[in-house]
């Protein structure tokens, strides 16, 4: 190899020979810190002499230091001296010329890094656009390179580098050396791409849908100037609440608004959990009827239209929920907002007439009927299913009920029932698959989860579905069925049911034992007609009890045995209250009738003063459940879906597998405090 000497002359190199990044010769003797040791010891030397006139034995201490002094120099001198000198045979034995010429006009700046990341080299270009003409002598890439590790293998998609402002991705490849390895270092700016990436995502339009709940419920015995002020300050509530966060309003119905707002403003309004829900509640008509909202949101999506129609599910989601609440559907699935009210009650029974002729054309037109529910059906499950297996019976279809008799929670109606004439009508699942057709129609009642059916492989087989549950809806809900009757605000699937077979004809009349099952189911739900009650509740109750249904006869299907109701007095007993919550925690795992226990302890913890909501967590099937009540200020649906499960306002539950009941209770803890937080910041 040919160096230069300082004076423009070349000769070839030696192997001791150190040059510099531009091919120099560098004196081994180089030592930038020897005038600064010379100063050191020339001023010790001057107080030194200067002590010698006033004192002696001041003297004699100064001349103490400066020896001690001048030896630490000289020690540290010959170390800095050796440091340097191995640095620069480093950088000298590093490259060659024509490497160091390559990469000093290459057109990305580089680094060239020892083991510990020290830099030993970098080209002008790395210099000036990364360094920003900083000294790199005695530095460490790790001051750029935060975070990386340069020894070990570089990921594909390089190092996320931000430095001074700028924005760079680095990568890493390693070099060969004969003493010391040596790491080369590529830097590529993207500032300018990442500010519109960034800027790309922050503008990405997303649809949001808005509808006012009750709307017909608001207009209805309502004067002119009233309706008129009512709607008037609904929409300007939207209107203001929009424009403020930076979105495009549209009307496209009376009681609908399509929104296009941008990423970075929707961002903010879901941080702030859609605080229009609080505004629009806030309006009140003469007769004290608030109006609730309804919003869907459509986020991530490909394109406006792909956005569109995210939208419109999370509003039927939403609408599923009860209403007064914001569903979010993105690319990764829902988030829900809101959701503090109950469902509000209609009057109208135009939708169930509709419901009613279109499933008995469907019953009509089948080869037989299949009616199922959920596992470990309860006497809301079982009393729909009853009814509606008797009204296709009644149509001249044969139908049965698909249910297992030793998981259910109604032995005692299941058991009556068959002994009075419902033998060969009541199946197990694998005797009712064995009954499927192509024409089969399969009624699903008090649910809408697929994952929670009786019998998955029966509704896998058949292609005619209907679903009839007033649960809020879930994420993943069956999304096949013909006909989807949901209503949230009802009390109980035995409620639409008992709706739905006075519109199946005159003809068509229910018997004393079908009667009393959708009674005991409407019971059931609404705890004796003092939870989610409503007008429609009373109708369909007077409807049942018009045909025949016997109260004293229904009483008698909630009776439970002696130890039953010890074990349901032990767990009300042991019950402790947090945050306006009564907790009881089982201590026997998969106890006789349990599921029913635990039930009935949560109501009772109910009538205790300053409860709000009551839960029951025991042990099940080797995993450990909740049941969970409310009388309406809590909304115990949202605390059991944290914990994965779910229901409606003011019931709901959960089941965990693999867990014991200590971590049952830190879980619902957990869930109850994360609900009562983001409660606070409304």
């Amino acid at each position: 190899m040919v160096i230069r000497t300082k004076r423009g002359r070349s000769r070839q190199a030696r192997p001791d020979d150190i040059v510099d990044r531009r091919g120099y010769e560098v004196k081994k003797s180089t030592n930038p810190f020897r005038s600064l040791a010379y100063i050191a010891v020339g001023c010790c030397l001057a107080i030194t002499l200067a002590a010698l006139f006033f004192n002696l034995r001041l003297f004699y201490v100064c001349l103490g230091v400066t020896v001690a002094c001048a030896a630490l120099l000289i020690y540290l001198m010959r170390r800095i001296k050796k440091d340097i000198n191995s640095l620069l045979t480093k950088m000298g034995q590093a490259l060659t010329t024509v490497q160091r010429e390559t990469m000093q006009t290459f057109p990305i700046p580089v680094f060239v890094c020892g083991e510990q990341g020290e830099i030993i080299w970098c080209n002008e270009l790395a210099q000036s656009s990364v360094l920003e003409h900083e000294e790199t002598y005695g530095r460490s890439i790790y001051t750029i390179l935060t975070g990386a590790d340069i020894t070990r293998r570089c990921p594909e998609g390089g190092y996320e580098v931000d430095y001074k402002g700028r924005h760079f991705t680095a990568y890493v490849t390693h070099a060969s050396a004969e003493n010391d390895p040596l790491y080369i270092v590529y830097f590529f700016e993207n500032t300018e791409l990442k500010r519109y990436a960034r800027e790309y995502f922050e503008t990405r339009p997303s649809i949001m849908l808005l509808l006012v709940d009750n709307y017909e419920e608001l207009q209805q015995n309502m004067k002119d100037n009233e309706r008129t002020r009512v709607m008037g300050q609904i929409e300007y509530t939207i209107s203001k609440a929009v424009t403020e966060s930076g979105g495009l309003l549209l009307k496209t119905e009376r009681d609908r608004f399509t929104v296009i707002i941008e990423e970075r403003n929707l961002r903010g309004i879901i941080s702030s959990r859609f605080p229009i829900l609080e505004q629009v509640r806030a309006i009140e008509t003469e007769n004290k009827m608030v109006a609730t909202l309804s919003i869907g949101v459509g986020r991530d999506a490909a394109d406006l239209e792909e956005s569109e129609r995210y939208a419109r599910q999370a509003l039927d989601m939403a609408l599923g929920r009860g209403g007064d609440q914001a569903a979010v559907r993105g690319a990764s699935g829902y988030e829900f907002f809101g959701g503090v009210s109950s469902g509000t009650e209609k009057r109208t029974k135009v939708k169930t007439r509709i419901v009613a002729t279109a499933l008995a054309e469907l019953i009509s037109g089948s080869d037989n009927v299949l009616v199922m529910g959920h596992r470990a059906a309860d006497l809301d499950c079982f009393g729909a299913c009853v009814g509606v297996m008797r009204a296709a019976r009644l149509m001249g279809k044969e139908a049965y009920i698909v249910i297992r008799r030793d998981k259910c929670l109604v032995r005692q109606e299941y058991d009556k029932l068959l002994e009075n004439g419902f033998e060969g009508m009541l199946l197990e699942p694998e005797d009712a698959e064995l009954l499927v057709t192509r024409k089969t129609l399969l009624v699903i009642c008090d649910t809408h989860v697929r994952n929670i059916l009786e019998s998955t492989q029966i509704f896998d087989a058949c292609r005619s579905v209907v679903v009839i549950d007033h649960h809020r809806k879930m994420v993943g809900h069956i999304d096949n069925a013909v006909i989807f009757y949901h209503e949230p605000y009802a009390s109980s699937a035995s409620e639409m049911v008992t709706e739905l077979v006075q519109y199946f004809g005159d003809k068509l009349r229910l018997g004393r034992l079908e009667a009393e099952a959708l009674l005991a189911g409407i019971m059931l739900d609404t705890k004796n007609f003092v939870i989610k009650t409503g007008v429609r509740t009373f109708e369909a109750a007077a409807y049942l009890r018009r045909i025949g249904a016997d109260t004293v006869e229904v009483r008698k299907l909630f009776s439970s045995t002696m130890e039953a109701y010890q074990r349901k007095a032990m767990l009300v007993a042991h019950a402790k209250v947090y945050r306006g919550c009564a907790i009881a925690v089982s201590p026997d795992h998969d106890a006789p009738d349990i599921q029913v226990t635990a039930a009935q302890a949560a109501d009772e913890l109910l009538n205790i003063s300053g409860v709000q909501a009551s839960f029951l967590v025991f042990g099940l099937n080797g995993g450990m459940s909740f049941s969970a009540r409310s009388m309406g200020q809590v909304n115990v649906q949202i605390i059991m879906e944290k914990l994965g499960g779910g229901g409606h306002h003011t019931m709901a539950g959960a089941q965990l597998a693999g867990i014991d009941g200590d971590k049952a209770y830190e879980l619902l803890i957990a869930a109850i405090d994360s609900y009562f937080e983001e409660n606070s910041r409304k």
